[in-house]
């Protein structure tokens, strides 16, 4: 089975309005050859009810730092 490496985003130390930190999240999935996958966590973060479950949402995309 094929492990699933995910792209690691600087996020401690950093602004925490969710807007910013979902911008530093899609461009380093963009950056990282991952476009679609970018798309997809901004649209499933906009859909979400609350602030942890956008963060949980981002976390499923990218490793935190």
């Amino acid at each position: 089975m094929e492990e699933i490496v995910k792209p690691t985003c600087k996020l401690v130390g950093e602004d925490g309005n969710i807007f910013s930190i979902l911008g530093r999240v899609s461009r380093t999935l963009k950056e990282n050859g991952k476009a679609d996958e970018a798309k997809e966590v901004s649209e499933r973060v906009m859909l979400s009810g609350s602030y942890d479950e956008a963060l949980q949402i981002m976390m499923e995309y990218v490793e935190v730092e």
